[in-house]
């Protein structure tokens, strides 16, 4: 029975042929696993062939083009495969004359550099970047597209000869297939965390936007692995330092320990494990975020949510705010002498309404067991037979421990967008107490110097001139 056959509901999405093997071997020899012809349960062209091959061609271009763009004024592309040439990002919306190094882009990708250490993949890669644009020889950003790239060199595509064919449980094998009628065979093309070189590079420039602009830190760390839970992590004082200090970039040292011993266990066996990586963002100005569809946490979602092994995502109190009265979780206010509004506690995770507030944002993003695995498995390959299944190749056992980086990148991706939106909006008829909020002190708000009509006229003063206004953030 053809794969079709088996399940119908695919055949519209380029399912696979069971007959044609000399085809399928030509496409297989070639490093591509196709299906330009479909046919049904009785012989006869399904739907999807009887499209003229130009059709069908345009069709997978405009789709394979869609899924690799972040972002709205603060934009990234990424491209790349993960066994290809080399894989990297092109950052458009980069505001002009930003101080940016390509040191501080390596250091980002080297706390993400496959082989760092015995409890991650051990490809060794040295993932050096290349500025290709956008960059001056100052150092200085220039307003237009940065391109970054970083050369794939240690990749070993013979080691997926099977998975051409076979399906490996829990991968996007199979649904690529279902989608594309066609995959990078070796290392999982797009579905690799390799695509992840991009976003962190691209998140390298994003954090230092935030913190030249408005002093965000945002710092990620790896808060659980299976049933290993670290305690005592202070928020408020928390260091890159403190999160760096083990291999498990975990800075409660004793559950550290742990974490690597449950990591190594099922490392040795040929199996894998999952955790839960925890992000907080210190400094992140207020009044990030917009009403129903473009919330902060929304957008913060769907950006940890893209990320290679998720599967669950939460803010502040999250799932255990269900065990609690709105009496226990709501976050009382109250006035503080230097910084205005505040809350006594932050179950909300910095968040209300989708909008920040001030407060330390808080999320925790979980990662599923990494898929591929060399103990045996029973799987289906493209012929629509069973078979047993054990996967070759060099995978992390547990992929929290070089998570963290990725974390924090798309965090700041999401936190410079959301920036850019809102000074955009919010400030360009102007606001005297803009710089105010950006660095989280709310006291203006309620001086009565500042109460006053939209767009910051009031009683005590004028609105400021898009000139005045764009002279004073350069300054700043």
């Amino acid at each position: 029975m053809s794969m079709l056959a088996a399940a119908p509901t695919t055949q519209a999405s380029g399912g696979v042929r069971s007959a044609g093997a000399n085809h399928l071997a030509a496409k297989q020899s070639r490093g591509i696993v196709g299906a330009a012809a479909v046919r049904g349960n009785h012989g006869k062209p399904a739907q999807s062939a009887r499209i003229s091959a130009a059709a069908r061609r345009s069709s997978r271009l405009s789709v394979r083009a869609q899924g690799s763009t972040f972002g709205r004024l603060f934009r990234v592309t990424t491209f790349g495969e993960s066994h290809g040439g080399g894989v990297g990002c092109v950052v458009d919306g980069v505001p002009p004359r930003l101080n940016i190094t390509r040191e501080e882009l390596q250091y980002e990708l080297d706390r993400r550099r496959p082989g760092q250490s015995r409890i991650t993949t051990p490809r060794n890669e040295e993932d050096s970047c290349e500025i290709l644009s956008g960059v001056g020889l100052d150092g200085v950003t220039l307003g237009t597209p940065i391109a970054v790239l970083v050369r794939n060199k240690d990749h070993r595509s013979q080691d997926y000869g099977e998975i051409a064919v076979a399906y490996r449980p829990s991968h996007a094998d199979a649904t690529y297939d279902m989608k594309y009628g066609v995959r990078a065979i070796a290392g999982g093309g797009r579905s690799s965390a390799r695509e992840t070189i991009g976003r962190v590079a691209a998140g390298a420039i994003a954090k230092k936007v935030l913190k030249e602009i408005a002093g965000t830190e945002i710092l990620a760390y790896v808060s659980q692995v299976r049933d290993v839970v670290a305690t005592g992590v202070d928020h408020e004082t928390l260091t890159m330092e403190e999160v760096e200090a083990n291999i498990a970039r975990c800075p409660d040292q004793a559950s550290a320990d742990k974490m690597i011993e449950a990591i190594d266990k099922v490392r040795v066996r040929g199996d894998s494990c999952g955790g839960v990586v925890t992000c907080i963002v210190r400094g992140c100005p207020r009044g990030l975020g917009a009403p129903v569809f473009d919330k902060l946490e929304a957008d913060l979602a769907k950006a940890m949510m893209s990320l290679p092994a998720t599967k669950g995502f939460e803010v502040g109190s999250g799932f255990e705010g269900v065990n609690t009265t709105g009496t226990a979780h709501n976050d009382e206010f109250y006035m503080d002498p230097d910084t205005g509004l505040r809350t006594r506690t932050n179950r909300s995770g910095g968040i209300q309404g989708g909008i920040s507030n001030g407060e330390i944002v808080e999320l925790r993003i979980a990662f599923k067991p990494t898929s591929t695995i060399t103990q045996a498995q029973q799987t289906v390959n493209r012929e629509g037979v069973e078979q047993e299944l054990k996967a070759r190749g060099r995978h992390d056992p547990c992929v929290v421990p070089r998570a963290v980086p990725m974390v924090e990148a798309m965090v700041a991706l999401v936190l410079v967008d959301h920036l850019m939106m809102h000074f955009a909006q919010c400030n360009l008829l102007g606001r005297d107490d803009y710089s105010d909020l950006v660095q989280g002190n709310m006291k203006s708000l309620y001086d009565p110097a500042h109460i006053g009509g939209a767009g910051g006229a009031s009683a005590g003063g004028a609105t400021m001139s898009v000139k005045d206004m764009s002279a004073a953030f350069s300054e700043d």
